[in-house]
């Protein structure tokens, strides 16, 4: 029976001889460009920092690379939206998949500025810079903490973003909209916390005691001068004719964007097979990385409750050590799709040796989070289901392009880019190539700790469906 390192990595050697063919460094990819950074900048785009996106240059650069020019893309993971946006400015439709809220909440704000109203939002934009109405507002909207958001605010703060959000619901409905995701920008650079990986990280001016040495940080801007900083920026990016510049001239033609708000693995089985011309997508990483977390003021701003986060939290891709095993999932999938994600996920040697490694170390107590071993396997037997599912939506020849990080655990290498080509194999795609980034990243300091420093590879995997 496998147990050791030194068994997973010659498994793994196998895997990795199979597909050496694909692997291919891509020295024009940036670990900037395949991530928010090179969007920090960019009218639109830099509004809110939604810093697990993608940038808009890569999927300029993707569209390019396939020859994707017409027809309809997905991205099942849609995030903030940047893969829809850029698609559309190419004259493509584009249809997103999103589960959180937020995403949702900027994508509809986006497309709001963009749209027929785009002149009368504008028009609000320039009254509210000027003449700032919440502050002579008397009625305060409450703001609706969760546990984990409580006292994130100075009082004087909240009591400011509280008139500010009351001033608000007396606009027409796509006014109202606009302001409050404004609104929802700032919080972040208003509050006592920094989203920090896996979690929020709390000032120590907040109050709440949180490791050594305390953290400082920085300056937290008052609600007033945020707001205000934030609507001038909005304003800029439209420019006086109410156009984003260079993105929406009336002389192109652009595509459609319809957004599903919930899980993929809810949606996808819904939609009619060989529908889609494309796919550019990057899921969550296996990297414990709460959203519901790191995003919980967004969330709680719009209303979303304790029982609504766990509900998120569970119906996100297995992600988190907290994630459990779907039940559901046999009643959404057809059982033929259903069957044969299950033959592949039970034939993949190397995912099946992994796993038991990290169950004998849950079993002598060895992980630092038991669980783990349960993660991997949820993570992977539902992006299974994801692949294949998407095997069936995607028309012939049609390319499924994904964004993904190689990971590590109690030492073990975890080959995610490998793995899900296998499965994608399996589905009836061919791996056209994984393009490797020239710069790779290192795996954690605690790993480093206890298994020295190895480089993790960061890939963009290129599969075509086969006719």
């Amino acid at each position: 029976m496998l147990q050791t390192l030194e068994d997973i990595q010659a498994t793994a050697a196998t895997l990795e001889a199979r597909y050496a063919s694909k692997l291919h460094v891509d020295r024009l990819l940036s670990r900037q460009l395949v991530s928010f950074q090179a969007n920090k900048h960019k009218p639109g785009y830099r509004w809110f920092k939604y810093k697990e996106a993608f940038s808009e240059g890569l999927v300029n650069y993707i569209l390019d690379r396939v020859g994707l020019t017409a027809g309809t893309i997905l991205d099942p993971f849609a995030g903030s939206g940047t893969a829809l946006f850029a698609a559309r400015d190419r004259g493509l439709n584009a249809l997103g998949i999103e589960l959180l809220p937020v995403g949702g909440e900027i994508i509809n704000a986006r497309k709001l500025v963009q749209g027929v109203g785009r002149v009368a939002i504008r028009e609000a934009l320039d009254r509210w810079a000027t003449q700032q109405p919440w502050r002579e507002f008397a009625d305060i909207q409450p703001f609706h903490h969760l546990r984990i958001t409580q006292g994130a605010f100075p009082p004087e703060t909240e009591n400011a973003l509280g008139r500010y959000l009351a001033a608000c619901a007396t606009e027409p409905d796509e006014i109202a909209t606009v302001l409050r995701f404004a609104a929802i920008c700032v919080l972040e650079d208003i509050s006592y916390t920094r989203k920090d990986g896996q979690y929020l990280r709390w000032d120590y001016r907040s109050g709440r005691q949180q490791g050594s040495p305390p953290f400082d940080k920085g300056n937290i801007l008052p609600f007033d001068s945020a707001i205000v900083q934030k609507i001038d920026e909005i304003r800029a990016d439209l420019g006086p004719s109410g156009y984003l510049p260079g993105f929406f001239e009336d002389s192109q033609q652009k595509g459609e964007i319809e957004v599903r708000q919930g899980s993929c693995l809810n949606i996808l089985p819904t939609l009619p097979t060989a529908s889609i011309d494309g796919i550019i997508t990057s899921p969550p990483y296996i990297n414990r990385y709460d959203y519901t977390r790191t995003y919980a003021l967004e969330l709680a701003m719009l209303g979303i409750g304790e029982a609504e986060i766990k509900a998120l939290r569970q119906k996100m891709v297995s992600c988190t050590v907290e994630n459990r095993a779907k039940p559901e999932l046999p009643m959404l999938f057809a059982p033929g799709v259903y069957a044969a994600a299950q033959v592949a996920f039970d034939s993949q040697q190397t995912l099946s040796t992994i796993l038991h490694y990290l169950e004998l170390q849950k079993a002598e107590r060895i992980l630092n989070n038991a669980g783990i071993p349960r993660m991997v396997r949820n993570y992977f037997w539902e992006m299974a289901l994801i692949i294949f599912e998407c095997a069936r939506i995607l028309r012939p020849n049609a390319k499924f392009v994904m964004v993904n990080d190689n990971v590590r655990y109690s030492g073990v290498t975890i080959p995610v880019d490998l793995i899900l080509s296998d499965f994608a194999t399996h589905a009836g795609f061919s791996v056209e190539a994984i393009w490797v980034l020239p710069t790779e990243k290192g795996n954690s300091s605690q790993q480093m700790g206890e298994h020295g420093r190895q480089a993790l590879r960061k890939c963009v995997y290129v599969w075509r469906k086969e006719p």
